[in-house]
């Protein structure tokens, strides 16, 4: 088999051909309307991820306007405006406060609050 990679685009699609010497070694006839089977993958545009990544940075910038968030342990992710926050908090009430906090940002459809409260050794 040959692979040919794309040159023009940066997808990630390959293209399979199969060797008709093989082929024709084998007793086996091809039509004269076969195609080349095209694999592609679905990598997300890269609109999409800077996208992400802004709403990322909106989420982290309102945890750091409002003091009573303690947000050094926070992790926050967005897809297509789905925010998850994972993560530690000191306070239980940080929890729900984070929560609110990344709703009230431009662009956020949904948050998925998976937060906990830390615990010191010992406790």
């Amino acid at each position: 088999m040959k692979r040919i990679k794309p040159r023009s685009s940066g997808c990630a699609a390959l293209i399979v051909l199969a060797s008709v010497g093989a082929s024709l070694q084998a007793g086996e006839t091809m039509a004269a309307s076969s195609e080349p089977s095209v694999a592609s993958s679905a990598a997300p545009a890269s609109g999409s991820r800077s996208a992400n990544r802004a709403l990322r940075k909106r989420v982290y910038a309102a945890f750091g306007k409002d003091k009573s968030i303690d947000a050094g342990s926070i992790g926050v992710s967005a897809k297509d405006g789905a925010v998850t926050l994972t993560g530690t908090v000191t306070d239980p009430a940080q929890i729900e406060k984070a929560g609110a906090l990344a709703k009230d940002v431009p662009g956020v459809a949904s948050v998925t609050n998976k937060l906990s409260v830390r615990r010191e050794f010992g406790q």
